[in-house]
């Protein structure tokens, strides 16, 4: 109970002052030449089940990567995620959860524990990955090793979102605090689905 109450306070803590804000992800010549002509389409992973999971499987389609944790102040966002791949998966939309213990120890259970909360309390029915390390240094999972690169960030606490493209490559990144179903997150979905046209530039002024 102790534990759940103080997770629930640094959820609430890090929404109000911005603690759930990215982290500046290593970019150096090594990480950019690893990386340089690879999709996240090209990594293979773990389901939750212990099953391979290549990632190409996804390929043409648009992916929201988060890291999910069960004892977190933004953990009812599997909520609106379920709503959110619901709404799209017809469309292409995968939501694609990975537990990660980096924040806050609010991660703690096995995969199977972990799968049997997200199903009963939120009828979780969008593919969650194994357990994941997000942050950099030995042990980081190549998935946001990847992303970090491209994007140059990584995420500074739970439920942190990034917007793949159809080709395998992250296009926008959005914190913790931004809920599945905010206007902006939905609208980088939208665009890049083919749902809804690319926003016009502003007129140059002479």
């Amino acid at each position: 109970m102790k534990r759940n109450i103080t997770s629930a306070i640094l959820g609430a803590i890090a929404a109000v002052t911005g603690f759930a804000c990215a982290q500046s992800a290593p970019q150096n010549a090594e990480l950019i030449q690893k990386w340089k002509d690879r999709s996240m389409y090209s990594i293979k992973a773990t389901t939750l089940d212990g099953a391979p999971a290549d990632l190409s499987q996804y390929q043409g389609k648009v992916v929201l990567v988060v890291n999910v944790a069960s004892r977190c102040g933004f953990t009812g966002q599997y909520a609106g995620l379920q709503k959110l791949y619901d709404t799209y998966k017809d469309k292409g939309l995968v939501v694609l959860g990975i537990p990660s213990n980096d924040f806050g120890g609010q991660e703690p259970g096995s995969e199977k524990e972990i799968k049997e909360f997200c199903s009963s309390k939120y009828s979780v029915t969008f593919p969650m990955l194994s357990k994941e390390q997000t942050k950099p240094g030995p042990g980081q999972s190549e998935i946001y090793e990847f992303l970090g690169t491209r994007i140059g960030k990584l995420p500074g606490w739970n439920f942190s979102k990034y917007v793949v493209n159809k080709q395998g490559q992250p296009i926008a990144f959005y914190a913790s605090n931004v809920a599945p179903d905010d206007k902006a997150l939905l609208a980088a979905i939208e665009q890049v689905l083919g749902l809804k046209p690319a926003e016009p530039s502003e007129p140059k002024q002479k």
